[in-house]
Protein backbone atom coordinates (compact mmCIF):
# COMPACT_ATOMS: atom_id res chain seq x y z
CA UNK A 1 0.00 0.00 0.00
CA UNK A 2 0.94 3.22 -1.06
CA UNK A 3 1.96 5.89 1.78
CA UNK A 4 -0.85 7.43 3.29
CA UNK A 5 -4.29 6.47 3.97
CA UNK A 6 -5.60 3.71 2.38
CA UNK A 7 -7.77 4.90 -1.11
CA UNK A 8 -8.66 3.87 -4.15
CA UNK A 9 -5.28 5.49 -5.65
CA UNK A 10 -2.85 3.76 -2.57
CA UNK A 11 -4.13 0.31 -3.29
CA UNK A 12 -3.32 -2.17 -5.56
CA UNK A 13 -5.40 -2.68 -8.60
CA UNK A 14 -6.86 -6.56 -9.78
CA UNK A 15 -6.31 -6.42 -13.45
CA UNK A 16 -6.89 -10.06 -14.24
CA UNK A 17 -9.00 -11.67 -14.86
CA UNK A 18 -10.51 -8.60 -15.51
CA UNK A 19 -14.20 -7.93 -13.76
CA UNK A 20 -12.71 -8.35 -9.64
CA UNK A 21 -12.81 -6.05 -6.86
CA UNK A 22 -12.38 -5.86 -3.39
CA UNK A 23 -14.92 -7.39 -1.09
CA UNK A 24 -16.62 -4.29 0.64
CA UNK A 25 -15.47 -4.70 3.96
CA UNK A 26 -12.03 -6.39 3.60
CA UNK A 27 -8.89 -5.08 1.43
CA UNK A 28 -5.44 -6.72 0.24
CA UNK A 29 -3.95 -8.67 2.62
CA UNK A 30 -0.74 -10.56 2.98
CA UNK A 31 -2.39 -13.84 3.53
CA UNK A 32 -5.83 -13.33 2.13
CA UNK A 33 -7.28 -10.77 -0.12
CA UNK A 34 -11.45 -11.80 -0.63
CA UNK A 35 -12.28 -10.69 -4.03
CA UNK A 36 -15.93 -10.65 -5.31
CA UNK A 37 -17.28 -9.88 -9.35
CA UNK A 38 -18.26 -11.82 -11.68
CA UNK A 39 -14.72 -13.59 -12.05
CA UNK A 40 -14.71 -14.05 -8.84
CA UNK A 41 -17.20 -16.74 -9.21
CA UNK A 42 -14.73 -19.03 -11.35
CA UNK A 43 -11.84 -18.79 -9.49
CA UNK A 44 -10.41 -21.80 -7.35
CA UNK A 45 -7.76 -22.14 -4.72
CA UNK A 46 -4.12 -21.57 -6.51
CA UNK A 47 -5.71 -19.81 -9.28
CA UNK A 48 -3.23 -16.89 -10.17
CA UNK A 49 -4.53 -13.09 -10.27
CA UNK A 50 -2.44 -10.31 -11.43
CA UNK A 51 -2.33 -7.06 -9.01
CA UNK A 52 -1.16 -3.51 -10.67
CA UNK A 53 1.06 -2.17 -7.66
CA UNK A 54 0.04 1.28 -6.53
CA UNK A 55 3.46 2.01 -5.47
CA UNK A 56 5.94 -0.07 -7.64
CA UNK A 57 9.68 0.86 -5.52
CA UNK A 58 9.18 -2.06 -3.53
CA UNK A 59 9.08 -4.74 -6.17
CA UNK A 60 11.92 -2.72 -8.23
CA UNK A 61 14.12 -4.10 -4.86
CA UNK A 62 13.63 -7.26 -5.65
CA UNK A 63 13.82 -7.40 -9.72
CA UNK A 64 16.52 -6.60 -12.02
CA UNK A 65 14.11 -5.68 -14.90
CA UNK A 66 10.44 -5.58 -15.80
CA UNK A 67 8.21 -6.62 -18.55
CA UNK A 68 6.53 -4.69 -20.20
CA UNK A 69 3.30 -6.08 -21.71
CA UNK A 70 0.85 -5.06 -24.47
CA UNK A 71 -2.31 -7.46 -24.34
CA UNK A 72 -1.30 -11.09 -24.18
CA UNK A 73 3.18 -10.09 -25.23
CA UNK A 74 6.02 -9.13 -23.69
CA UNK A 75 6.87 -6.12 -26.15
CA UNK A 76 9.73 -4.87 -24.06
CA UNK A 77 12.31 -5.26 -20.83
CA UNK A 78 12.71 -2.11 -18.83
CA UNK A 79 15.77 -2.56 -16.24
CA UNK A 80 14.63 -1.19 -12.48
CA UNK A 81 17.20 0.67 -10.85
CA UNK A 82 18.71 -2.52 -8.92
CA UNK A 83 18.99 -3.92 -12.47
CA UNK A 84 21.45 -0.30 -13.32
CA UNK A 85 23.16 -1.40 -10.27
CA UNK A 86 21.58 1.92 -7.90
CA UNK A 87 20.64 2.26 -4.33
CA UNK A 88 18.93 4.89 -3.26
CA UNK A 89 19.08 5.56 0.76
Amino acid sequence: IASGPAGGTRLPSPVFPAGLSYAKDEGPGEVQTPLTGQAARTLRIGDGVWFRHAKAGETAEHADEALVVSGDRVIGQWATYRGKGLIYT
